[in-house]
């Protein structure tokens, strides 16, 4: 062998050497992280509610947006099993607007729904404000320019861009908090919500709310309702009907929101639904339709206003009945069982301990 051929050889040593080292620091890094980001399996499993719609095989006629008014309020599987309606809820906790904008991007990459139904609990925070609802949002989109554009709208003052490329320099210091729930969910996580709907089979019966406290100014803030504008600009640009929504919760809202709301779809032509308005019609009971004193309802509630609900959008859009797409109702099928597992075993839990110990922001940890 030549002198120059034995360079050759080293050098060509020497590059896939380097290469090796590369990937497998690469894959140190990526383990490192998934291992050190929180899971979302128990307790506040709403992280999970974002990462979990790219999973669905189905399409979806209808697509919620919003906060907890959201996720549990309404219960896709139960309108399907009453209507055919396919539908799935992007929600996530404290949702805000600009973030519901952005999520609605990034479904229009992979489909078109007919109807976007809004909850507009949030429009009561002008700009993000917590970091951990903004991880709980954001860290579970896939990357695009929509998560780009997500992330730079909702950044608080101490987050950074590179934390959310890299995770593990938010979640660093997470390493004497690991449980077995993140060792067994490092390269897959389970299914937590129902087409994004989240369950609670408890009842608490309503209580006693504190008097609202009087505010100098009921507008909305400049910068949701510009995502407002750009949610239903962006909806007519699609071709999609945009129908605005208030979850039949009388907890923390006050009238002239409400007005502020009603003006806003008189002034554009758009539907505007407060559930707050129609309780009677729904049914809602709020002594066992709820979970935690009136706040946020349970299944039954949620049952219940998906049932009304899904009667007005069968009634009122050209909607298709997916039972009879076989393609699409043995997937339905799938998620009809999911659920019902689940809800048993809410209920038998409930039976056995008087309250739920693997549910709930309180569920026991391993």
């Amino acid at each position: 062998m030549t002198g120059n051929s034995r360079k050759e050889s080293k050098t060509i040593k020497n590059i896939i050497t380097a290469l090796v080292l590369l990937v497998v620091s690469f894959a140190l890094l990526w383990f490192v992280q998934r291992l050190l980001m929180p899971k979302y399996q128990k307790g506040v499993i709403e992280g999970s509610f974002t990462e979990e719609y790219y999973r669905e095989k189905v399409p979806h006629d209808v697509i919620f947006f919003g906060d907890c008014d959201a996720y549990e309020s309404y219960s896709p599987v139960k309108m399907y099993e009453e209507y055919g309606i396919s539908s799935y809820i992007r929600g996530s906790g404290e949702q805000y607007i600009c973030q519901s904008y952005y999520l609605l991007k990034d479904v229009l990459r992979t489909e078109t729904p007919k109807v976007v139904v809004l909850s507009v609990h949030n429009l009561q925070n002008d700009v993000p404000k917590n970091e951990a609802y903004n991880r709980m949002t954001l860290d579970g989109m896939r990357w695009s320019k929509d998560k780009i554009d997500a992330i730079n709208a909702s950044m608080t003052k101490d987050e950074t861009f590179a934390s959310y490329v890299f995770p593990v320099l938010r979640y660093h210091d997470r390493w004497n908090k690991l449980t077995k729930t993140d060792l067994e969910h490092v390269f897959t996580k389970d299914i937590t919500s129902h087409n994004g709907y989240y369950m609670r089979c408890d009842v608490k019966p309503i209580g006693q709310f504190p008097p609202s406290i009087p505010r100098i100014n009921y507008d909305f803030g400049e910068n949701a309702m510009s995502y407002l504008d750009k949610i239903r600009l962006l909806c007519d640009e699609n071709g999609i009907e945009l129908l605005l929504v208030r979850a039949p919760i009388e907890y923390g809202w006050y009238e002239q929101w409400d007005e502020n709301v009603e003006k806003y779809a008189a002034q554009y032509g758009l539907t505007y639904i407060n559930f707050c308005d129609h309780t009677d019609e729904i049914g809602l009971d709020m002594e066992v339709d709820t979970y935690d004193a009136g706040i946020h309802l349970n299944i039954y509630g949620a049952e219940k206003l998906s049932v009304y609900f899904g009667r007005y959008l069968v009634d009122n859009y050209d909607l298709t009945d997916y039972r009879t797409v076989p393609a699409v109702a043995s997937e339905y099928e799938k998620d009809i069982e999911f659920y019902n597992f689940m809800r048993d075993d809410q209920l038998r839990e409930i039976e056995t301990y008087g309250e739920l110990k693997s549910y709930g922001a309180n569920a026991i940890e391993n």
